[in-house]
């Protein structure tokens, strides 16, 4: 430690810490433009010079390394006159737009302009200007001439998000921030390039002009987009969300967000809303009371389960509901006597399933681990701030290992094992009997006896040689038909190692709906064709279940279908008998449990929609209806209070209850085998209607068919070409990508999307020829 003194305050920092961390750690305010505690330090706005003592002339406290016994003035006359004299230059070229400007009111440079600038400027000349350029749907770049080059944007691609997509050109004043060659900034982190600039010169291009930052109302909210429970802020006007933003919590998002969770708001009052309840008469959609449509659920619901049977009412869910709405919808499905409630809509394999899978670690962890394996996960779109912090990690000396099929560059150094998913078992095998003859234990019964290849000897090595290890299983993974094998053989490696077994849930409330006993027999028992009632809550078919073709033609057998949607959509329209509008999470009390097993709630920023009820309220009252006991809740916190209770975390588990694997035939495919991501804008009812994530290369991505190099060669390719894909008897024509690090004979198919609907299972052989 190093003592200093800083505007007469003794103060101790760690050697090699900059004047800046002196200050902070004071809580005394430098001025500065470039510094931020994120991001490497350039030393390039000068804003927050400083006097020294013994030095010639003022330093800037971002890039000046403390030394014991110094002496620093952070307000002394000569610190001020510098810090003046720096911002009269800032603002030589800087456009006087204040008024039209969307930073306006929330802009550093206004600020510090007006403790440091002054009332008039002494230069004449013409200021410069910096024309405007396109770099896609999300990130304006109209009014470049405010950029005062602070870098920070540049920075964060590189350090953050991995991958530069700015830059800056020529010299002097004729310097500029742009992509290269004309390219769109297409990273699925972009977003908080917005939030870090200091000035107007990168907005939101979807608010763009829409409102006035202190016209704002602001909430505090949770993105459930994924499992990370991300904090955010919500602004609102006129009970309309207009505007998603970063709320800082070093235990989970730090100050980031990904672009999912900061524009998914358009899709909150896209034109798709449910504002009334509808009932299906002779093939014709009618409008409704809630009463009559309430009445007509309840008396559906008693006579099917009293002809038929308690199991034939099931119940879907997807993970994006809160905890006071999947628990209401399993406690009433079970007190009619069924276990037919399941929110794991892309999990087939169910036996052995870990009781209440979660990360296995606080979030904050991931940031400390040395070694990781991660198997079977589209990670950087899939979890884009776990990436990010892996990616930080990375740097610092972590060593990462991958199982999967390849195709994607998580822009982090890996040790990677590319595979078709039939060889995934066969793979994670081989690092098991690695493992297994470095510590002398026997491999899980029914694992193959393989040769190890030399790529997976080293990820056996590098987990062994780890002090702080974990490995996780990702969407993928959870999604394979063979999830139970591939778990038990993720359970013993991670055991012998040492290390920490963990899942990356796939959606807001994945952890906490294991819980709260909102999974029971799996997906492919409610879609078997059985059920006569099926509850579909914020689902739409084609889009969120493992096999669109066959849940079609089971909620055709059901004599009726019930749908708790916010949207409608032409697959729900066609397979629900009634619709109930509810509420999205920005309108009604949630409670979301992350991937660490955080419980956080969060209070509504907007009233609900037109006539649309908080889906709690509506499961509450329809519990009333069908006679069930212990249903009369006032207050959202009642059920919150009975669903999860005091002790919760105490329920979590990854073990698998298998004891050895289910089949040891673990050869591979021969031929072509589909691998489905669920795209990063394609994953819930509110992402995929926000019109602005819709238009990313990201999205675009989704609606093509990814081959590898040796396919792409064979079928004689360019990109964007058309082929074939025939899974079964489906068939669907889609454009062409070529994929470099795919695994030979996989073919990326997304779920998720129209073209997917037309297909069947997530895995399984395909064939593809030119269309």
């Amino acid at each position: 430690m190093v003592e200093i003194e800083l505007d007469g305050k003794l103060v101790e920092v760690p050697q090699g810490s900059m004047v800046m961390h002196a200050a902070n750690k004071l809580d005394t305010y430098i001025p500065h433009f470039c510094y931020h505690k994120k991001l490497s330090i350039a030393a390039n706005c000068r804003m927050c010079l400083v006097e020294v003592e013994k030095a010639p002339k003022a330093l800037p406290a971002c890039a000046t390394p403390v030394t014991q016994g110094m002496k620093v003035f952070t307000h002394s006359a000569k610190a001020v006159e510098a810090q003046r004299s720096v911002m009269e230059f800032l603002l030589i070229n800087h456009p006087l737009d204040c008024p039209i400007c969307d930073q306006g009111g929330e802009c550093q440079l206004q600020d510090l302009a007006v403790g440091y600038g002054k009332s008039n400027s002494r230069y004449e000349e013409e200021k410069r200007v910096v024309f405007h350029k396109n770099v896609g749907p999300l990130i304006s770049m109209q009014e470049m001439t405010r950029c005062i080059h602070c870098t920070r944007c540049v920075r964060f691609g590189q350090e953050v998000a991995g991958v530069m997509e700015l830059g800056m050109v020529n010299r002097g004043e004729h310097s500029e921030i742009t992509t290269f060659t004309g390219q769109t900034i297409d990273s699925e982190l972009s977003g908080n390039m917005i939030d870090i600039c200091p000035v107007g010169a990168l907005t939101s291009k979807p608010f763009r002009y829409a409102a006035r930052t202190w016209e704002l109302g602001r909430k505090r909210s949770v993105s459930p987009h994924d499992s990370l429970g991300t904090n955010t802020t919500i602004q609102t006007k006129s009970n309309k969300v207009m505007r998603v933003v970063a709320l800082e919590n070093e235990a989970i998002n730090e100050c980031w967000i990904s672009d999912r969770d900061r524009f998914a708001y358009e899709g909150l009052n896209s034109t798709d809303r449910v504002t009334t309840p509808m009932v299906k008469q002779g093939g014709q959609w009618l409008e409704t009371d809630w009463q009559s449509a309430m009445d007509y659920v309840a008396h559906s619901l008693k006579t099917i389960s009293s002809e038929s049977g308690p199991q034939a009412v099931a119940a879907l869910a997807h993970p994006i509901s809160s905890i006071e709405e999947l628990y209401l919808l399993q406690k009433m499905i079970r007190g009619l006597g069924s276990n037919q409630v399941e929110t794991r809509l892309r999990q087939t394999d169910v036996k052995g399933s870990a009781s209440a899978p979660w990360l296995g670690m606080p979030i904050s962890k991931l940031s400390e681990l040395d070694r990781v394996l991660v198997i079977g996960s589209f990670l950087r779109k899939e979890q884009p701030l776990i990436a990010a912090r892996l990616r930080t990690a990375a740097k610092r000396g972590l060593h990462v290992s991958r199982i999967d099929a390849g195709g994607d560059d998580w822009l982090i150094p890996v040790t990677s094992i590319a595979a078709t998913p039939s060889a995934w078992i066969s793979t994670l095998s081989e690092v098991a009997l690695a493992v297994a003859k470095a510590k002398s234990v026997t491999a899980p019964a029914g694992t193959p006896n393989l040769p190890v290849s030399p790529t997976a000897q080293k990820i056996a090595d590098s987990l062994l040689s780890g002090t702080s290890t974990s490995v996780l299983l990702g969407s993928a993974a959870i999604a394979h038909p063979q999830a139970s094998d591939l778990h038990l053989l993720a359970q013993f490696i991670a055991e012998q190692t040492a290390a920490t077994l963990g899942f990356l849930p796939v959606g807001g409330n994945a952890v906490g709906a294991s819980l709260i006993n909102a999974n029971g027999v799996g997906v492919e028992s409610i879609l078997s064709g059985d059920r006569r009632a099926v509850i579909l809550m914020n689902i739409e078919p084609d889009a969120d279940l493992p096999n669109p073709t066959q849940a079609r033609a089971a909620l055709s057998k059901a004599n009726t279908v019930i749908a708790l949607s916010a949207y409608k959509s032409a697959d729900l329209l066609e397979v629900a008998d009634v619709i109930l509008p509810i509420s999205t999470f920005t309108e009604t009390v949630s409670t979301f449990v992350n991937a660490e097993a955080r419980t956080q709630t969060i209070q509504p920023a907007v009233k609900p929609l037109g006539d649309s009820r908080p889906a709690w309220k509506v499961l509450r009252v329809l519990g009333g209806l069908l006679n069930l006991d212990g249903f009369l809740y006032n207050m959202p916190e009642e059920i919150l209070g009975e669903a999860l209770g005091e002790n919760y975390c105490t329920k979590l588990s990854n073990q698998s209850t298998a004891t050895s694997l289910s089949n040891g035939n673990v050869t591979p495919s021969a031929g072509l085998e589909r691998l489905s991501d669920v795209g990063i804008y394609a994953g819930d009812q509110i992402v995929r209607r926000s019109s602005a994530l819709q238009l990313t290369r990201d999205a675009k991505h989704g609606n093509q068919v990814g081959l590898g190099q040796v396919l792409f060669n064979e079928l004689g390719l360019k990109e964007g070409d058309a082929v074939r894909v025939t899974q079964g008897s489906q068939s669907v024509d889609l454009p062409a990508t070529l994929e470099t690090n795919l695994a030979k004979g996989a073919v990326r198919i997304s779920a998720g999307t129209m073209a997917s609907s037309q297909l069947g299972s997530m895995f399984g052989p395909v064939t593809v020829g030119k269309a």
